[in-house]
């Protein structure tokens, strides 16, 4: 169930940053009020993630994968040009989620640093 609130969490804050895009600087109101409704609704998703998840591994796929979902998303929808220093920079993204989600070798998943 943790990497299913992990995942609500992405896209609530994915949809959040889009609001904030779609807002025009909080001119429009729909996305201006959807802007802390996604953020908070991730927010809560997050720390339920939390609750069974290392704090690495939630927090670097969480901002990971949510900033790759970005990018995607300004190139697909706001038309933001794609660049290779953008295709580069989005790939190491994703090439260091990777490494801080690989396991320790000699360590099992904590749950909740109660391995101390």
């Amino acid at each position: 169930m943790s990497w299913i609130y992990l995942g609500a969490a992405i896209l609530l804050e994915v949809a959040g940053i889009t609001s904030m895009k779609l807002s025009r600087g909080f001119s429009e109101p729909l996305p201006s009020i959807a802007v802390p409704v996604f953020y908070v609704f991730s927010a809560l998703a997050v720390i339920l993630a939390l609750k069974k998840l290392d704090l690495s591994t939630t927090y670097a796929i969480w901002s990971g994968v949510g900033t790759a979902l970005a990018a995607m998303i300004g190139v697909a929808y706001f038309r933001e040009p794609l660049t290779m220093l953008k295709i580069v920079s989005v790939a190491l993204v994703i090439i260091g989620v990777i490494g801080l989600s690989l396991p320790t070798p000699g360590r099992e998943q904590s749950s909740m640093g109660q391995d101390h």
